[in-house]
This record gives C-alpha cells, sequence and structure tokens, in this order.
C-alpha cells in the first residue's frame, strides 16, 4: 500500500503532503463509492495545493454522506492498473474473484463493453484458494512475470483480510503495477457482514451507526431496519423483501428510479405505514411514493389508516400511490377514496402504480 496519512483539517492536509510530496492524493474518507466522480479525490504537486484541496473537499456531502476526513497519500509511478475483488457469491455459495487488467474503470462499464477483459473464479469455502487458482487471477490482472511473486502474495493476503473479516467484498481498484515493478493496492473498499461484528470488537469503529447516513440511522432509530438509500426520486414502500424487490424493477421496467428500499415487514400496521411516509417525505428528494402492500398477516384497511394518518401528520407536497390487494383490500381502497385527498391515488394493480408513480415525477 502506499504511504499515507490521515487530515481532519486543511492545515493537517498541508503538513501530511509536505511529510510525503511532492506529488500526493487527497482522498475523501466515506463510506461509499464513486468518490473520484463526485470530485472526492484530487492529485496536487505542493502543500498549497493539498490544503486547497482538502478544503473543499471537507466541505462535500457524497451520496448523503459528509465527508469528516481525507486521506493524502504519496504520489506513486504508474506503469499499469487492474482490477481485483473477492465477493460473496451467494448464487453458487462460493466465493467469487474477479480480476480485470482494465483497472481504474467501473467494473459494470468493462463487464458490459468488454466482457472478455474480466477473470471470474470461483474458490470453494472449504478447500480454500489453491495455487493455481491465484495464477490464473495474475493472468487475468495482466501483471508481468517480474512482478509475478508480489501479486501472488497479495492476492493471498486479500484473500486472507476477506475470509478472517468475514467480509461480504474486497475491492481493489486500482492494484497497479508501478515503472520499477513493484505491485501496490493503491485504493480499495472493504464491506463488513453487520451480523458477524460481534464476532469481531477490534471493528467497533465501523459498527453500524459510525459515519451512516442520516437518513438510514433515523430509519434505524425508528425500527424500520430494512430501509436503504438510493439513487432515484420515487420512495418505495412494500412489505416484503421480495414484493419490493418485485416493486423496484417495476418502476425500474417503466423508466423511474427508486429513491430506497423499505420494507415495512409482514405485520405492518397504521403507525408503522405512518412512520414509513414520513421518513421517506422528510428529506424532499421523493417526488412521488408508491406504496404497495399485499394483505397476507398485514390487514389493507390498517395500512389505509397508517396512509391517511401520515397524510394528516406531514405537510405532502408529493403524490402518494397505493395499490392494495390482499386481506380486507376493499375495505382499505374505501378508506383511502373517502380520504379525498388531492394528493393520494389509490390504484388497482402494480403495473398501474408503477406507471402514475413515474408519471408524477414528470
Amino acid at each position: 500500500m502506499p504511504e499515507g496519512q490521515v487530515a481532519r483539517t486543511p492545515e493537517a492536509a498541508a503538513g501530511a503532503a509536505r511529510a510525503l510530496g511532492p506529488v500526493v492524493a487527497v482522498k475523501a474518507q466515506v463510506r461509499i463509492g464513486g468518490r473520484g466522480k463526485a470530485g472526492g479525490v484530487k492529485v496536487v504537486s505542493t502543500p498549497e495545493e493539498a490544503q486547497e484541496a482538502a478544503e473543499t473537499i471537507l466541505a462535500l456531502t457524497i451520496k448523503g454522506y459528509p465527508v469528516e476526513e481525507v486521506l493524502v497519500e504519496a504520489g506513486v509511478d504508474i506503469a499499469s492498473e487492474s482490477y481485483f475483488s473477492i465477493l460473496l457469491d451467494r448464487t453458487t455459495k462460493s466465493h467469487l474473484m474477479i480480476a480485470s487488467d482494465k483497472g481504474g474503470m467501473d467494473i459494470e462499464a468493462v463487464a458490459k463493453e468488454t466482457p472478455e477483459a474480466i477473470t471470474r473464479i470461483s474458490v470453494d469455502p472449504l478447500l480454500g484458494l489453491r495455487a493455481f487458482q491465484v495464477n490464473r487471477l495474475l493472468a487475468g490482472l495482466g501483471i508481468p512475470p517480474a512482478s509475478r511473486r508480489q501479486g501472488a502474495d497479495i492476492v493471498r493476503k486479500l484473500y486472507r483480510l476477506y475470509t478472517e473479516a468475514e467480509a461480504t467484498l474486497v475491492e481493489v481498484n486500482p492494484l497497479i503495477v508501478t515503472r520499477s515493478g513493484d505491485v501496490i493496492a493503491l485504493d480499495s473498499k472493504v464491506s463488513l457482514d453487520d451480523s458477524s461484528l460481534f464476532r469481531h470488537p477490534e471493528f467497533g469503529a465501523y459498527a453500524p451507526g459510525a459515519q451512516e447516513d442520516s437518513q438510514e440511522s433515523k430509519a434505524a432509530e425508528l425500527g424500520l431496519s430494512t430501509f436503504v438509500k438510493l439513487d432515484g426520486n420515487i420512495g418505495i414502500v412494500g412489505n416484503g423483501a421480495g414484493l419490493v424487490m418485485s416493486t423496484l424493477d417495476l418502476v425500474d421496467q417503466v423508466g423511474g428510479k427508486a429513491a430506497n428500499f423499505l420494507d415495512v415487514g409482514g405485520g405492518a400496521d397504521a403507525k408503522v405505514l405512518s412512520t414509513a411516509l414520513q421518513l421517506i417525505l422528510a428529506d424532499g428528494r421523493a417526488k412521488s411514493v408508491l406504496v404497495n402492500i399485499f394483505g397476507g398477516i398485514t390487514r389493507c384497511d390498517l395500512v389505509a389508516e397508517g396512509v391517511v394518518d401520515a397524510l394528516a401528520a406531514v405537510e405532502v407536497r408529493v403524490p402518494i400511490v397505493v395499490r392494495l390487494a390482499g386481506t380486507n383490500a376493499e375495505a382499505g381502497l374505501r378508506i383511502l377514496n373517502e380520504a379525498r385527498h388531492p394528493m393520494l391515488f389509490p390504484v388497482g394493480t402494480m403495473l398501474q402504480g408503477a406507471e402514475k408513480a413515474v408519471e408524477a415525477t414528470r
């Protein structure tokens, strides 16, 4: 890894640049990808430029995450860049290792445009990483023969990190080879499994709630643990993870983009629905909300009461589209229609709901 120092002020960043320079990279430290595109990574050549870059970056909020510190790293002489990651593949019940000699790019774009540039290897968790698999990965990374011993050492260490930390993702992008032949993990991202943190007190600083998105943190406080913030502008509320996923897919299919994933559970009552709507509307990003409820355990009339309660508790300026099906659905629709709220739109099917929610954002 390159030598680096963490700084919480522009002045500290300038001091780090003096110690590490002349050329340094100033990187935002937030728990999200895409920092470079958001202006959170800058390469500079003087301490004064490092201070100016840190001042700009520390004022940013990247995808909902305020930047509170930067990492100042020594510059390196890059000869080639590659991409390497290990992730949990639930489909094959194995660890999936991905390598590409197209480093520094979005791996999704590489997969779409040049799929032949990606090497995928499934590692059986009972057998572990084998020597022949390491050799295949090094070939996929495009690491020259003179640097492969060091490259193999890094790959094995990353696999050890992934397994011992019980991570769900370890990604290095780019993994570089310098002009002198050194292999360096220039930038990385690690996702830990929240369910295993009780076995890892050493990760206390990374526990849920530390530098968490404010809306997701608020959701956890309210007991809405299955809230995930997304990049779109259509709020989504459903009961059951499968139904919510289907709703997200349908919204995407008709030309929209979801602002969140929120599963309120099988027994959602009026209070939960009211809380969910208030949460989604609080930050002003949602231009419409689609509530999609299947009444199995849940009673649709109670859901309808929750929606009406939320409309009374919050100043609603965006359309709320509601689709109810199942137990007491007719009674629920009657409650919604009788509310006669100008921003409330009951619909009969999921497709109608998705189309109405997307239309409302336009």
